[in-house]
């Protein structure tokens, strides 16, 4: 079985994540908040199913080069085991205190936080104990760049390559491209880029008023474009403008592609980031959509101070179309129009190699310049025009790709819109979930919007909309091929 050569980094992989919850374990202990007692069991169970996984079949593994397909394997598993884990404090906590949650609910928790959805089940959020917040919000920061790519960082320790893993793991049409010659330091250049954002926006946002936890916890959510918050009124809690400019900011740097902020970084060269035609192209249509909503709320008469509109509108239009799913209003109440504009802003707002899902504003680009090209090739069948992107030529392979992508995203939304309306769904809801949860983002219409919770739907619907969720995260060609025959071909 070739396959059981992943089985030594998925454990490595496993461990690294055990050793993650040292951290909301420090903060039970610190803040003394009653739930320590959930976190030991759930570390020992989670390092030593790791470590059964590296050693057992370590000769094995470590005797077999790290194939393409291993790789895809490998994140597909990843991001479904790793929740299993995850999902421990949860249940452990909640045992504890007398209101279990189920696994159903539990799995569902944590993998809306490992994928940076931000989707919710539990209600009564001021009241859980800091640690357990903290730890929600802290698999979106795990999840955020992906696990994997930290991994990426460690795999020399197992004599074997990561570039497999990084393409697999990686977001966007154009993966192989590379930032350092060495796979392993391009995984650290991003996480270091990540890790120092994560510091300034936790010290600006605990400049702006919050408590230190608020702040950490908040942190993760924004770097992560994850969304989950501490309080049940979400961003709203804190009544603070301040804090909302300041989690505007870093929400649409966090939408942008932490490649070029590292790329722009090593070579002393700012200008790259505004040169680059997909940070702009998300950043404006971000923006400008905010300023259209905020004139749509005005003209209405829902808001009447053009200050407080365009501040609201920012906030909640940059959260939703960056995938974050903040909320300071329950903008559901606002002109129909603008609710369902903001989630499918959702799918093409965020960039490439960004915190954030859905179809991605390079894909967009290239699809409006093939469109482009193919209306011109009618009046000028001869002429060579190719694509480009960023100055340089898109191969047609990537086009191809691009296209293949496009239609399974189409097929997913209507597919899995179409199984939760068989369970009697109202179709706002349906299709708002399906989105949301494909695109990572989180809250949708009505029973789910952001006055609400996923708290009220049946195990059946938390499975479909966990499984949108997990394919939205991997792009879903990378899960679905795992179901084709001839991947397990040798």
């Amino acid at each position: 079985m070739p396959f059981l050569r992943i089985f030594p980094v998925l454990g490595v992989i496993v461990m690294v994540f055990a050793l993650a919850m040292l951290v909301p374990l420090a903060v039970s202990w610190t803040l003394q908040d009653g739930a320590h007692a959930a976190y030991p069991p759930a570390i020992v169970l989670t390092f030593l199913v790791g470590g059964l996984m590296r050693s057992a079949v370590w000769q094995v593994g470590r005797q077999l080069e790290l194939q393409t397909r291993d790789g895809i394997l490998l994140v597909g598993l990843s991001w479904t085991l790793l929740p299993l884990f995850a999902c421990l404090p949860f249940l452990l906590y909640f045992h504890q205190v007398g209101t279990p949650v189920g696994f159903t609910r539990a799995y569902f928790e944590a993998m809306s936080g490992l994928t940076t959805t931000g989707s919710t089940v539990l209600t009564g959020l001021d009241a859980l104990p800091g640690s357990i917040n903290l730890w929600r919000c802290f698999l979106q920061w795990l999840g955020g760049m992906g696990i994997l790519v930290l991994a990426v960082a460690i795999l020399p320790m197992l004599g074997v390559g990561g570039s497999q893993l990084f393409r697999a793991e990686a977001t966007g049409p154009m993966k192989d491209a590379k930032l350092t010659p060495r796979i392993t330091e391009t995984a650290k250049g991003l996480w270091s880029v990540y890790c120092l954002l994560s510091v300034a926006c936790a010290l600006a946002y605990w400049a702006g008023g919050m408590t230190p936890l608020d702040a950490a916890t908040h942190m993760f959510s924004t770097l992560s474009l994850g969304g989950l918050s501490s309080h049940d009124s979400s961003f709203g809690y804190f009544q603070s403008p301040t804090l909302e400019w300041i989690a505007i900011a870093f929400m649409l740097i966090a939408s942008c592609n932490f490649a070029l902020y590292f790329s722009a970084l090593t070579k002393r060269q700012p200008g790259r980031i505004w040169r680059d035609v997909e940070w702009r192209g998300s950043v404006l249509l971000l923006v400008g959509s905010s300023v259209f909503i905020a004139a749509l709320l005005l003209f209405k008469g829902t808001l009447s101070d053009p200050a407080e509109a365009l501040r609201v509108a920012l906030f909640n239009v940059v959260s939703i179309g960056s995938t974050t799913g903040y909320s300071t209003v329950d903008y559901t109440l606002w002109p129909v129009f603008a609710p369902l504009f903001m989630i499918m802003l959702s799918g093409v707002a965020t960039s490439a190699g960004s915190t954030g899902a859905g179809i991605k504003m390079a894909r967009i680009v290239i699809l409006v310049k093939q469109a482009r090209r193919e209306m011109r090739r009618i009046i000028h069948p001869r002429a060579v025009q190719p694509v480009t992107l960023g100055g340089s030529a898109v191969e047609n392979s990537t086009i191809f790709a691009v296209l293949g992508f496009m239609l399974v995203y189409g097929a997913t939304l209507i597919g899995l819109t179409m199984v939760l309306l068989l369970t009697d769904m109202p179709f706002d809801t349906a299709f708002t979930a399906v989105v949301a949860s494909v695109n990572n983002m989180g809250p949708g219409l009505n029973e789910i919007g952001p006055a609400g919770s996923y708290a009220g739907l049946t195990d059946f619907q938390l499975w479909v909309c966990t499984l949108a969720m997990v394919m939205g995260r991997l792009e879903m060609l990378s899960f679905l091929v795992l179901f084709t025959r001839g991947f397990w071909r040798k």
